[in-house]
């Protein structure tokens, strides 16, 4: 129908087609509640038209033009339901041409647009394609899975990323509010002994002046009574010529204070190298490890202390399934890898059940067991073992280990093991590196192991 035709099927309220249409006396036509809405609202009763007033209170029922409307809304919807026919020879699409991979009608099958193509019914060139496209969603949906399940590792990446932020700010801030105590303290001791210093000093001028004031009181007084009988005179003065004479031979004059030497503050001793001075007494509270453990590349099961120095087994962790991480070894990685010169580290090894320390490539197999790449002095089962895969294990003649030094000669292409409280060579592994190599500890105790700072190594050797 033409658009004239729809316009004349609508309700001029609602511009809808009609829905139960009724006619007033002036001819026009309106849905019933439509036109009740409008009266309503109005309060008159009047065509919403041509505003004449209704001779109806309620408006008759236009039979005739509901029929039409129900008609036309009826053709229209089996017209949106109906099958699509061929653009070319308005006929039913049967055939499905395989060439063109287009669906097509009987005469298209026969024209020469189609000559010598292969068909199929609809009907299964239907359940071919679907079983196509599922076929192709097949990777898409697995492809899908495998995008949430490592937006979910991202995720929770990110989270972890805020944990480990606030635990090494937490760290830092405890670092250096220790630091910060020190300092305080160190101030107020030197402060101390400056005000100390200043006290006993001053002190010790009052009583130098204090003596001094009582000799010039005395010399005052002399002076003052010597100068009364200067005054008198004839015979006056010579009769008391003899006291005066007397006073000033019995009290001879006092030695002249000696100069205050030392007397003043000694700043060079408080402030000479002040702050190297208090760098030095810092030695006492801080120390330097030669390896810092990677948290990032510790086993769940690893547990590793605040100053990342110290190792031991525990409870599985919720971490990130992050490529540096190991998965099976139950170890933890240096933090700085070496590719030159020597390095040496001590270990606190104790006893205990199983432990490993040494060294492995930067390209060491993460995932999974370790093949290759890998040499270290273990503990097992109660033995001592050079281990380097795929080599078999050495077993050593060593009864008992509680430091183990660690020495690396990359350049050389040695590393070797030593028993730190005597220096006696325990094991060396010859081998040309060839990349850069990272220090590791292994461990199934509960007991720490531990790196030993720069300060203590110092210490027991001595």
């Amino acid at each position: 129908m033409s658009s004239q035709s729809v316009k004349d099927l609508s309700c001029p309220i609602c511009f809808d087609i009609f829905r139960d249409p009724v006619v007033l006396s002036c001819s026009h036509s309106f849905c019933k509640d439509c036109l009740q809405r409008w009266w309503q609202e109005r309060r008159k009763d009047i065509c919403p038209l041509c505003r004449e007033t209704s001779l109806f209170r309620r408006p008759l029922r236009n039979l005739a033009l509901r029929n039409v409307c129900e008609t036309f809304t009826l053709e229209r919807k089996q017209k949106a339901s109906a099958e699509p026919l061929c653009g070319l020879h308005s006929e039913r699409l049967k055939l499905f041409c395989l060439d063109h991979q287009e669906p097509v009608c009987l005469v298209c099958r026969d024209s020469k647009l189609h000559s010598d193509h292969s068909f199929r019914p609809i009907d299964e060139a239907v359940q071919d394609h679907k079983q196509d496209l599922l076929t192709s969603l097949k990777p898409l949906k697995k492809k899908l899975s495998l995008f949430k399940h490592t937006k979910g590792k991202f995720e929770d990446t990110a989270e972890h990323i805020g944990v480990q932020a606030k635990r090494t700010e937490r760290r830092i801030m405890e670092a250096f509010e220790r630091l910060h105590r020190f300092l305080r303290e160190e101030e107020e001791v030197r402060i101390a002994a400056l005000r100390e210093e200043e006290r006993k000093k001053r002190k010790a001028m009052r009583e130098k002046a204090e003596a001094l004031s009582r000799e010039i009181l005395y010399l005052s007084d002399t002076i003052r009574a010597t100068e009364e009988e200067l005054r008198g005179a004839g015979v006056s003065f010579l009769q008391k010529y003899k006291a005066a004479r007397k006073r000033i031979q019995q009290n001879p004059l006092p030695d002249d204070p000696p100069p205050a030497a030392g007397a003043l503050i000694d700043e060079a001793k408080h402030l000479g190298n002040l702050s190297y001075n208090i760098w030095t007494r810092m030695e006492e509270l801080v120390s330097y490890s030669p390896v810092v453990l990677d948290p990032n590349t510790a086993h769940p099961n690893i547990i590793l202390s605040g100053d990342l120095t110290d190792v031991r087994l525990g409870q599985k962790q919720n971490l990130p399934e992050n490529p540096e991480r190991f998965d099976q070894h139950l170890c933890v990685l240096g933090s700085e890898g070496f590719n030159s010169g020597t390095h040496s580290w001590d270990v606190e090894v104790r006893s205990g059940e199983n432990w490993g320390v040494g060294v492995v490539k930067e390209s060491v197999l993460r995932k999974g067991r370790i093949q290759s790449g890998f040499w270290g002095l273990c503990l097992f089962r109660g033995s001592y073992m050079a281990v380097s895969y795929p080599l078999p294990d050495e077993i050593l003649p060593v009864t008992t280990l509680r430091r183990v030094r660690v020495h690396l000669d990359w350049d050389g292409g040695r590393l070797s093991f030593f028993e730190l409280s005597t220096n006696k060579h325990i094991h060396t592994f010859m081998q040309t590196f060839g990349e850069k190599l990272f220090p590791f500890i292994g461990t199934n105790n509960t007991s720490p192991l531990r790196i030993l700072p720069v300060t203590e190594q110092h210490a027991v050797l001595l």
